[in-house]
């Protein structure tokens, strides 16, 4: 397995901690936990840079990331000791209900508006049909030579002509 360059370990390390800022922030991918397993996935790095190793004499010596990972837990555990996070899966759990929620509001805010938009049509096009069919009768009694003097009043509780309130 190859070695880490001195480049290459600080774009991990920059990775890292950009992934660390994500999941402090609540920003977890489905189904993740706030721990060093979505962090390293979330980074590109693997978990083993987290822990300490071991030589060959038994000597421990620590991983290439494992000052973040002391960091990362150790800011979890500040978060949660402070009561802002009590569980960054229960935070993130909160904030897509309440999204889910205004969401819901929407949709049924704008099927009511469709109804009544819907509603509205279908009054316009009866009344548009009542003109023209009262144009045609107009038309066809003038024709018979008739006499048309004045248009005859509306049926109670409809509008006036050319109206479509």
């Amino acid at each position: 397995m190859p070695r880490l360059n001195a480049h290459d370990k600080a774009s991990n390390e920059t990775a890292v901690r950009a992934a660390m800022e994500q999941i402090l922030r609540g920003d977890l991918p489905p189904g993740a936990k706030a721990d060093l397993k979505t962090l390293a996935l979330l980074s590109g790095v693997t978990r083993t840079g987290f822990y300490a190793k071991r030589n060959r004499d038994g000597t421990s010596r620590p991983g290439a990331y494992q000052h973040l990972a002391e960091e990362f837990t150790a800011r979890v555990q500040a978060l949660q000791d402070a009561g802002e996070i009590v569980n960054l899966r229960a935070a993130q759990l909160e904030r897509l209900k309440k999204e889910n929620a205004e969401l819901r509001d929407r949709v049924s805010r704008r099927d009511s508006e469709l109804a009544k938009l819907a509603e509205f049509r279908v009054l316009a096009i009866s009344r548009l049909a009542a003109q023209h069919d009262e144009i045609e009768r107009l038309r066809t009694q003038l024709a018979l030579g008739g006499n048309v003097r004045s248009l005859p009043a509306p049926a109670s509780g409809t509008a006036p002509y050319g109206s479509c309130s």
